[in-house]
Formats: C-alpha cells, structure tokens, sequence
C-alpha cells in the first residue's frame, strides 16, 4: 500500500516520457506551462523575492538609472530655462546636471543649487519626487520580504553512493546546514522514480518511496549521511548499475526542518540522477576534534569520497 500511495507524487506517470529530470538540484521543477494568456504565469513579486541578491541588487541599480536618465531627459527637452543653476555649455554637460538634479529630486535630498523654474519643471519635478516615494516604498517592501523570508540553506553531497552498510548495501548522500542558525527535528524523504514497462508495452514512471535508517534527527548542528538499507524490501534489491540508467532513475529529496531563529518551518529538495549515483564508493570522514577539543566539521570536504576495497 505504501508503494500505491506514492505512486504519483503530484507529478504524473506521464513524466516517463520527458527526456530531462523531474527535480533540478536546486530544487525547482522541469515543467513548462503552455496555453495561459500572456503575463497570467508571471508574478513580479515572486520573481523578485525568489532571484537571486546579484540579480536583484543588479535591477535596483539598472532601474534607478534609468529612471534618473529618462527625467534627466525631460528636464533638457524643458529647457534651460526650465532649471536654475544648470551652468553647462555644452547639451551632455546640461544633461548630466539634469540627470543629478533628477537622483537629489527622487531621492528628496534636494541640494538647492539647481531648481526647477515654470509649470512645466516644477509639474516634473513634483512627478518624480512621488516616483520616488512609491519606488522606495516598493524596494523597502522587497528587502524585507528577502531578509525575513526563511531559507534553509542545506549543502546536499553532488554525488549519491551506494556503498557497504552494516552486512549489506545502502544508498546514501550526505547533507550539512551551511549556516550557523540551528535546525532542530530535521526530517528527510526519500522517493525513487523510475520508468517501468508494463505487461501492455507501454511506459509509466513509477515512485517508490525508501524505507531510511534514520529518517530524522532532532539536532543538526553536523553532517548527516542519509542511508536507505538496500535489503529483500529494497526496489534497489539486486538493481545494477546498467539497470538503475536503463530505467532513468531519478532519487527525489525532501528535507524539512524547524529553524529555530525564524521560529518556522523550512524545506529544501533536490534530486539524484542515476548517473550521479556511484557504486563502491564511501564517503570520507569530514568530523574531527580541533586542538582545543572543539569538535569540527569541514564542509569544503562534504563531496569527497573514496573507493571501497
């Protein structure tokens, strides 16, 4: 029964047929979605709470610019007389005092050597300062969207292993929190996926969920190596390698835990492709006692690994 009721998983027996994996190791997800009116899929504030801080700082700054060169450009078009204090010659030096007239206008900072002369100038003017507001209103609400939006950042091994446990075999990966804050009660899932031919000749992806040694620990302040006993009630039982290719095997990761500085629940996934599954390797060691008896973990060696003899 537990078999059937992981056979779906949200995603579908149809994902037999695609040619890419079903979960990316970032943990996003291959699916493409066709016939919605233009923009409906896109969310501008999902996009930029979720991109990443380059990304975003990189768009702030691009907006910022453009916004101070277009209102840069209105107050030339205006004219000189439009603005006080402009003492430029040439049109670039006019422009370029118009454009930091626009940055102390949208900022309200508001030196004073420069101001705005007529309708026209003072109507500019009064648009780009309420520009400004709503903008800095708006990347106010973004920054502290990011900050305080919960993230676990969970370091996964690039390789998973197949490697002696115990008297028998076991799939294993190992994960470690690259922050400081402390995760407590950190669960994992483990479900394979593979296509299947059926009696009919025809292709399905089935999911098979993977009984774990330790599915949860209550503190993760080091590594741990998640282990899936290859046993008689294994789906990887007597699997070979060609076998686990052949299929398209894909692993999918869940990790969820309690993060105790957002007082929240986080999750993280990812997933292992058969190619990235190695047989007869063993993870090394990456816990040690430092010189004055702290107890150590090297993260930069969290994806080394060794082969069995």
């Amino acid at each position: 029964m537990a078999s059937r009721r992981y056979e779906d998983l949200g995603i579908g027996s149809k994902a037999a047929e695609a040619r890419v994996r079903l979960l990316n190791r970032d943990g996003s997800f291959n699916v493409r979605r066709k016939g919605l009116p233009f923009f409906s899929w896109f969310s501008g504030y999902h996009y930029l709470i979720s991109i990443p801080w380059w990304k975003f700082n990189l768009m702030i700054l691009i907006a910022y610019i453009a916004i101070n060169a277009l209102f840069g450009a209105v107050y030339t078009a205006i004219g000189l007389s439009g603005l006080a204090g402009i003492d430029g010659h040439t049109l670039p030096e006019q422009y370029l005092q118009a454009v930091f007239f626009s940055t102390q206008t949208f900022t309200t900072v508001g030196f004073g050597r420069i101001a705005p002369v007529g309708t026209a100038a003072n109507t500019a003017a009064a648009l780009e300062s309420l520009t400004g507001l709503l903008c800095f209103a708006f990347a106010t609400g973004l920054v502290y969207g990011r900050f305080s939006r919960p993230i676990a950042k969970i370091i996964f091994s690039r390789s998973a292993l197949i490697a002696p446990y115990e008297n028998i075999t076991g799939f294993m990966f190992r994960v470690a929190n690259q922050r400081s804050n402390q995760l407590i009660d950190v669960s994992a899932t483990v479900t394979l996926s593979r296509a299947e031919t059926n009696g009919a000749g025809h292709r399905t992806r089935k999911f098979y969920p993977l009984e774990l040694e330790r599915p949860s620990v209550t503190f993760f302040h080091l590594s741990w190596t998640v282990v899936h006993p290859i046993d008689q009630n294994s789906p990887l039982f007597g699997v070979t390698k060609e076998q686990l290719d052949e299929s398209e095997a894909e692993f999918l990761i869940l990790l969820k835990g309690f993060d105790d500085v957002f007082s929240q629940t986080v999750h993280t996934r990812t997933s292992y492709k058969s190619k990235e599954v190695l047989y007869g390797h063993r993870f090394k060691g990456i816990i040690r006692t430092g010189s004055d008896g702290m107890t150590e973990i090297d993260l930069d060696k969290i994806h080394d690994y060794e082969r069995v003899v």
